[in-house]
């Protein structure tokens, strides 16, 4: 096994030389005014680059959108457009804004915050920051006064969601456009639908000129063709290295980071044969988790024994056993459909492990891969009876409380279980209603033992994740929680 690393201490290929020629407004390549950066994606846009779904780490990792907190190393909420804030009560909270200046050359205002804070917050579906969360936003003088329906002692961990971000009042003149109307160092320029998109540097960024002057953005689900770029030149960064790529980089050019990302199996509680828990139990009693580990991960991972993984370092040793489990039946041929993407090329492979296990357990299993993009919406209208999914635990919020509310309560809005469970939601809103850190922290594991009881998600991995960096490049932006990715000091 490898060497692990926690938080605590964190931190085709001819067929692409054309794709990553220079786009946009800005530099090609002069040295002077600072080389643009050519980057691979693995994702691409699903929403549109809306900044309310998932499409919005896409925008935070290119440098593109920012909200008024961020996290820092160790999880906690750390100024962005926000330099400072206070609790006045256990419902409101003022946040005091920092001069800044959005893209197209207006003024970050806190009337213009209250606009984009209350368009998220009436956003359909809601952004999953948002999942059970009601709050108004109120311009002051120098700051805005967030007020929440329930108490909310995170709102500061909340607000530096990516489908959070502050944008322009130009930007919701159509939907919410981050296209020249976010803040961050990089301005969104063009995107070429879902293949590539072109950023330029914003040279009034609050936080100092960027040292790239922009940014070619490429989304290559690919993951060969990602590691082939990377290893020819043809990119500067690739995130997600499928892990059967690792050997073919060399180690200068590989970065290994410990995140909080775990792969599941989420069974679909809603529809379906696995509406009885007791086929559900067969399907965990079924499932070997470390021959995942073993044989698709290779190392990179281990085997998954939660929500939260060894990375979130608090939860060691302190995990609630899960209780009440049903007995499991006898499948006796059940058919099942089993669904993931190829975005990341070990959950193919994972879902044929799985096969063969659940059909040596006696179901009939039928294997679904299709790009995320084109699988998302119907994994959660729940068309398929299991999916298999690599999920960042904390890269919505980074409480470990919101998660368990967006994904496994029954008004979550990224259930991806379809779970609606009474004793589930009851021990999710009495984590939520905890202020004290450590007090919440043990709540979330009761919490997270609710949840694994019902067998609605089977853990199977928790990830490091492998990017590609071009020896000449610095200051490339790797954390556990995979917000971040290109920033200021990013240059090659």
């Amino acid at each position: 096994m490898r060497r692990r690393h926690t938080l605590g201490s964190l931190l085709l290929a001819p067929l692409l030389t054309a794709c990553f020629a220079a786009q946009g407004g800005g530099s090609t390549g002069d040295a002077s005014d600072g080389s643009r950066l050519r980057v691979a994606l693995a994702f691409p846009p699903a929403e549109n680059l809306s900044p309310y779904g998932g499409d919005a780490t896409l925008l935070s990792r290119l440098g593109v959108t920012e909200g008024l907190t961020t996290l820092d190393a160790n999880g906690a909420a750390a100024p962005a457009l926000a330099e400072s804030w206070s609790r006045e009560n256990d419902r409101t909270w003022l946040f005091t804004l920092r001069e800044a200046t959005f893209q197209d050359g207006s003024e970050v205002t806190p009337a213009a915050v209250a606009a984009a804070l209350t368009h998220a917050a009436e956003a359909k579906p809601a952004p999953a920051a948002l999942s059970g969360v009601t709050l108004t936003v109120k311009a002051q003088s120098t700051a805005v006064r967030i007020t929440t329906t329930n108490p909310d002692p995170v709102l500061p961990l909340r607000l530096s969601s990516p489908s959070l971000a502050v944008l322009s009042p130009k930007a919701y003149e159509d939907g919410a456009d981050p296209v020249g109307t976010a803040t961050g160092p990089f301005e969104l320029t063009k995107v070429n639908g879902s293949t590539s998109a072109a950023l330029d540097r914003f040279d009034d960024y609050w936080g100092g000129r960027a040292q790239a002057s922009g940014v070619d953005a490429r989304f290559i689900a690919d993951g060969t063709a990602r590691a082939n770029a990377v290893r020819s030149g043809q990119v500067d960064i690739a995130e997600a290295i499928p892990v059967a790529q690792a050997v073919s980089l060399d180690t200068a050019t590989l970065k290994e980071t410990a995140t909080t990302r775990t792969t599941s199996l989420h069974l679909n509680t809603g529809s379906g044969p696995f509406r009885d828990p007791k086929l559900r139990a067969a399907a965990r009693e079924a499932v070997d988790n470390s021959a995942v580990v073993k044989g698709v991960f290779e190392g990179y991972a281990d085997p998954g024994t939660g929500i939260y993984g060894p990375a979130v370092t608090w939860a060691e040793g302190k995990r609630v056993r899960p209780a009440g489990r049903a007995s499991a039946a006898e499948p006796h041929g059940t058919s099942v459909t089993l669904a993931t993407y190829d975005n990341r090329p070990e959950l193919p492979e994972a879902a044929q492990v799985l096969q063969q296990q659940l059909q040596r357990a006696g179901f009939r299993v039928t294997l679904v891969v299709r790009e995320y993009s084109r699988l998302e919406t119907d994994v959660l209208a729940g068309k398929f009876d299991a999916f298999i999914g690599a999920r960042n635990s904390l890269v919505d919020t980074g409480d470990p409380v919101a998660v368990l509310a967006s994904d496994y309560t029954c008004d979550g809005g990224y259930n991806l279980s379809r779970l609606c469970d009474s004793k589930v939601d009851r021990t999710v809103a009495e984590a939520d209603a905890v202020a004290d850190t450590g007090e919440r922290q043990d709540a979330a594991l009761r919490a997270e033992a609710a949840v694994l009881g019902t067998d609605a998600v089977i853990p199977l991995a928790h990830q490091e994740i492998i990017t590609g960096v071009a020896t000449d490049v610095r200051g490339v932006l790797l954390d556990p929680y995979e917000r971040t990715l290109v920033g200021p000091g990013t240059r090659r």
